[in-house]
This record gives structure tokens, sequence and C-alpha cells, in this order.
């Protein structure tokens, strides 16, 4: 008898626990928001994410709150975000690159378990630029230098692990040549390093890239990518200039705890929908260069593991470790 009541009580507490959770689910939010971005000020992650959460919150019907936390290639962010409670009032952008090689890069075991994926925000090309007046008129200059005197020519990236670098470390064992890797806390202060002649070109998301691209600052050499870019016509792609090709695209999302309630994922999700879906938004991130991705979070999931069948081979050749 006390067996059979011990299970009653037990079953009765677990009822009372997943009514909780549902009853709080379905009221979600009642609160601000808060959008941890791991880099700095004026990067992709930055940009994408002021442009989509401001209709994010009005369909949500609270405030987002955007809140940068720089460091280590994202993970300072992301360990901001896994010691938030679990109940979707913290989320973060981040992709694949950030999640699992970034924490390697720090030391770190991978992070992207710790984390559901609420749904992508874009897929952003990568290019190559250098500034308008740099000596590097075009891509085979620039590669051809790095071959002739491996280690002289500068070239930045977001953090060591972002997506950017690891573009640099595929373009560098494909075509054989080295350069003076150098890694900065976000697009944002690299960029403003390359302005101010501090390096020879940088590695970006061109939906940072853009605006300068735009105003005549900075010369695009290239794109690291399959296809070219639309806004940008003349920019050669790794194939049309007889390289190896390679996807070093961006594709990123919002990341919440892991043991966040699905049904307040799934509220989450109808907010970043909602915002890519906003007409602002969407056409301001198409400007830059994005390609707005609405998803569900099971199609997240799907396109972060395509993306960790893209780095396997630089995992495997040990290039993805910590320096």
């Amino acid at each position: 008898m006390k067996h059979i009541e011990r299970r009653t009580l037990i079953g009765a507490g677990l009822a009372t626990a997943v009514a909780g959770r549902t009853a709080f689910a379905q009221t979600f939010p009642t609160k601000q928001i808060r959008w941890i971005i791991p880099f700095a000020p004026g990067g992709n992650y930055d940009v994408t994410s002021r442009l989509v959460s401001e209709p994010m919150a009005r369909q949500l019907g609270q405030g987002i709150l955007i809140d940068n936390k720089p460091g280590a290639g994202g993970v300072v962010g992301l360990e901001l975000a896994h010691n938030a409670p679990a109940d979707g009032y913290t989320i973060v952008m981040a992709s694949f690159t950030v999640g699992y090689v970034a924490p390697i890069f720090a030391g770190k075991k991978e992070m992207l378990s710790l984390f559901a994926p609420v749904g992508i925000l874009t897929t952003v090309p990568m290019v190559v630029v250098t500034r308008a007046d740099s000596r590097f008129a075009d891509m085979k200059s620039l590669l051809a230098e790095a071959k002739a005197k491996p280690g002289t020519v500068s070239i930045g990236h977001a953090g060591n692990g972002t997506t950017n670098h690891v573009a640099i470390l595929r373009l560098q064992l494909n075509e054989n040549i080295k350069f003076n890797v150098i890694p900065y806390r976000g697009s944002g202060p690299g960029i403003a390093d390359l302005l101010a002649g501090n390096i020879d070109c940088y590695t970006d998301q061109l939906t940072s890239s853009m605006p300068h691209i735009k105003s005549g600052k900075l010369r695009p050499l290239g794109t690291l990518g399959l296809d070219r870019i639309p806004d940008l016509p003349n920019v050669p792609t790794l194939a049309d200039l007889g390289l190896k090709p390679f996807d070093g695209s961006t594709t990123a999302g919002v990341f919440t705890h892991a043991d966040t309630p699905k049904a307040v994922i799934a509220r989450l999700n109808e907010g970043v929908v909602a915002g890519l879906k906003d007409e602002t938004a969407s056409k301001r991130l198409r400007e830059l260069g994005a390609i707005v991705r609405p998803s569900t979070p099971e199609q997240f999931t799907v396109a972060l593991k395509a993306d960790q069948e893209n780095v396997s081979e630089l995992l495997r050749l040990g290039l993805l470790k910590p320096e």
C-alpha cells in the first residue's frame, strides 16, 4: 500500500510540474528578453540581431535587450547564455563554428550540445576585402604574395574558431599558402583596423563589409563561396579564379538553453520568423547581401549537421585546435 501511495504522490508531483511548465509556456513572454551577441558591435551578428529583434519584440509583445558580450571567438557570450535560467528569457545568436569550434580553440569542450536551436536567421556570403588603396588589386595578387612570402601577408578574422577563421584555414590548406592570421573580437574591430591600415586584408561576412564596399572604402577581392554574389557580380568566386572551391558562408541563428521547454522554444521561433518576415528588416538584410532563412528548430538542426561535415576534415587534420 505504501508503494502505491508513493507512486501516486510521485505521479501527482510530475503532473503538477508538467502543468506548471505548460502554463508558463502559454503565457510566455511576460518580461523583457535578453539577446546576447557574442561579438563586438558592428559585425554581421550585431547588425542582423538588431534588425530582427525590433519586429520580433513587437510580435512577442515584450522588449528585447541587445547585449554584446565579445570574447574567445564567441565563447564568453555562450557561457553567459548557458549560465542563465532555462526559461527562454535569454537567447544567443551563434553558428556551428561559434558553438562547436570556437570552444575547442578556447581549450574547452564543444558547447553546441548545451543549447537548443530556435531558428535560422540568415546565411551570409564570406568575402575577402582590402582597403581601396591596397597594393592588392585582386585575389590572385594577394594569394601570389602569400605563397611567395609565407606568413607576411596579414589577414584578420572575427575570432578563433569563427566561420571567418575556418574559411582562412580552408583557403590555406587548399592552396598551400600561409597568411599572418590575426584574430579580433568581432568584425567591427577587425574592419576598423583594416581601414586604419594596420592589416592587409580581412575575411568577413558580407553584411558587415557591404556598407564599406558601397562607400568605396573597401575593395572586395573574392568571395569564399560557390556562387557569385548578386549585388557584387564582378567579384569572382574561387572557382572563377581556377582555385579549389568551398562554401565559406555563415549560417547563423538563435539558440537558447537546452533545457528550455519546447513550447517556449516554439514561441521564440514564432518571434524569430516574424522578425525575419518583417518587410523593413528583410529588405535591409537583403541589401546587405544576406539570404534570409526563416526556419523551424528542426530545420536549423539539419543545417548544423551539414556545417559539421564541412569542418570535419580540418578537425581530423588537427588544424582546429587551441593555439
